[in-house]
């Protein structure tokens, strides 16, 4: 099991932050991805391995004027 922003999600091995993102139907461009405590760059989304047990925090970021 992984944490996405304090809820439960069901874990897979070879799981990346782009399988997560997937996962929960995160769709917005504008994503800051922590992985327990690191910052992911968009880049490296489908290449970065997310553990059993993590804790990944998705962040919506917003702008206006």
């Amino acid at each position: 099991m992984i944490t996405v922003n304090g809820d439960t999600a069901a874990w897979t091995p070879g799981m990346t932050v782009k399988d997560v993102l997937t996962l929960k139907n995160f769709k917005f461009p504008l994503l800051v991805i922590k992985l327990d405590d690191a910052l992911i760059q968009p880049k490296d989304y489908p290449t970065t391995p997310v553990p059993d047990g993590a804790v990944v925090q998705v962040i919506h970021l917003m702008s206006g004027g």
